[in-house]
């Protein structure tokens, strides 16, 4: 029986070979000499650190604009609100999103469920399998998932015949 998992992974060697072009980029502008700003990974989460709420908008910027060279979406990265830290500086936490969450879940799957498609979908963890009696059936449901307009970016893997 078909059947393919969707997920939703992000490569986190490429998520720092793309931190360290955002840190020679501020090493190199002009707008940042002598500015304390640094980005810095900690598990699956990245500390943006900047001197004012200017700078802080620029390094976001930056990331997003490296992240996406390096094939990660921004919808990758779960921005929190930016805080003061010592002085006038500011800190905003980004975390990294792994896996498919629950609402997130739920809302594929009740698409599915509605499209009155032949198959069938299940959670498994922090991802869906799909399984179906038709190829063509799973490519539907592809084409369907990638119309819902999801906030997280997926990825459909581990097809099988």
């Amino acid at each position: 029986m078909p059947s393919f998992d969707i997920v939703s992974r992000v490569e986190v060697s490429e998520v720092d070979n793309a931190l360290g072009n955002v840190a020679r980029e501020i090493a190199q502008r002009y707008d940042f000499k002598g500015a304390k700003c640094s980005i810095e990974r900690r598990e699956n989460e990245l500390v943006l650190l900047a001197d004012d709420e200017l700078k802080l908008r620029q390094l976001r910027e930056m990331l997003q604009g490296h992240l996406a060279r390096r094939g990660i979406e921004v919808g990758a990265l779960d921005y929190r609100n930016f805080e003061r830290a010592a002085g006038q500086s500011v800190r905003q936490h980004a975390a990294l999103r792994q896996g498919v969450d629950r609402d997130t879940g739920k809302k594929i799957m009740a698409g599915i469920k509605a499209s009155k498609l032949k198959v069938k979908a299940s959670a498994r963890g922090e991802e869906i399998r799909v399984e179906g009696k038709k190829r063509d059936d799973l490519q539907d449901v592809i084409a369907l998932v990638k119309e819902m307009s999801l906030e997280l970016p997926l990825q459909y893997v581990n097809f099988r015949d």
